[in-house]
């Protein structure tokens, strides 16, 4: 396995959280990556790792297949086409993988130019934050020439959970939008059930508990756990984020006459939830908001409780929403972006 994962060179642009833990699964697997970040002390820990630390963008124009992780639309135009930018170089990689959230348009004015120079482009945008990453289960939608996702794909499954093909061009942004709007979605549910089962004399801890130990309980019911439960809203995926993507994902879907009568509801609780002052906190904050509208007071449980994230041998770890010692922090739901906004907070999916 590692022989064949051998067989391409690779670079890595971004080294901040979230790209700091993607190498790290690379280079743990064998892949031989040469790493640039514009803040050069970021990338160092990953040398001791392995990962050769190069001095610019274009350094890495040398390597097959390339991959970019970083905060804007305008850090991925500098980062490709600026000055130093991988472009700058005389030769190309023949496959850059775009894992940031960036702007359709962005996209597709960088898919033309590297196709100038006959380069492709795989659209990659992660769903998930650097914890769930580090666990093992990032999930990445990908859109591109096939025969591009055909070359890269084994390392895009070591980067998590797996990477699904879907369709050509700027496709997987739209897929990163829905996942946003069903990120919301859920989480308002999650909040207003809780909330209905504590005013009924029910702890949140034994509720969710029990949520995430029945056909109902997920990965994401899982992780969010302890920020419902000990009311921790340090933000990961901020509600002006969650916002933002509710108004992007609700305009491509009137551009396609596609009704959303559930997310069009929670789109005004979230604007709500901005309102209410809770804009620069953790979505999570729904729960408070929920509890509100019910006329109940909350206070933290101060439980420890497993997001759901540890791996299986870790000690103290406890089976997915059962109580378990030590607990750690939540994790959180998605990146702010879509298929026309741009960037990222340093939670989510921070760089």
């Amino acid at each position: 396995m590692t022989d064949r994962l051998n067989n391409h060179r690779l670079g890595w642009l971004g080294t901040g959280r979230m790209g700091q833990e993607l190498v790290r699964r690379l280079l743990a697997a064998g892949c031989d990556v040469s790493v640039y970040n514009r803040t050069q002390a970021k990338a160092q820990p990953l040398s001791e790792l392995g990962a050769k630390v190069v001095d610019s963008a274009s350094d890495l124009a040398s390597c097959d297949i390339v991959f970019t992780c970083v905060g804007t639309p305008q850090d991925l135009t500098d980062a490709v086409l600026g000055q130093g930018g991988l472009m700058s170089a005389t030769s190309m990689p023949s496959v850059l993988v775009d894992c940031s959230t960036v702007s359709a348009e962005v996209s597709a004015h960088i898919r033309e130019r590297l196709g100038a120079r006959g380069a492709a482009l795989l659209a990659a945008p992660v769903m998930g934050n650097p914890r769930v990453a580090a666990a093992g289960q990032l999930t990445l939608a990908v859109s591109g020439p096939r025969d591009a996702f055909d070359a890269a794909q084994p390392y895009l499954n070591l980067l998590g959970a797996g990477a699904t093909y879907v369709g050509d061009e700027e496709l997987a942004r739209v897929v990163k939008l829905c996942h946003n709007l069903f990120l919301g979605t859920v989480a308002q549910s999650m909040a207003e059930i809780t909330i209905l089962a504590q005013k009924s004399g029910v702890d949140r801890q034994a509720f969710l508990a029990c949520i995430n130990s029945s056909v109902m309980g997920s990965l994401f019911t899982r992780y969010k756990t302890p920020a419902y439960v000990n009311l921790d809203f340090a933000p990961t995926f901020t509600a002006t984020l969650l916002r933002k993507d509710f108004d992007l994902g609700l305009a491509a879907a009137r551009e396609r006459e596609a009704p959303m009568p559930v997310a069009s509801l929670v789109h005004q609780i979230v604007q709500s939830l901005v309102g209410h002052g809770y804009g620069d906190q953790d979505f999570a904050a729904l729960i408070e908001l929920e509890a509100q509208s019910a006329g109940l007071h909350l206070v933290s449980e101060e439980a420890d409780v497993s997001d759901g994230l540890e791996p299986p041998d870790e000690a103290g770890a406890a089976p997915a929403g059962r109580e378990s010692p030590g607990g750690e922090s939540p994790g959180g739901g998605n990146t702010g972006g879509g298929n026309t906004g741009g960037g990222n907070t340093g939670g989510d999916e921070a760089r």
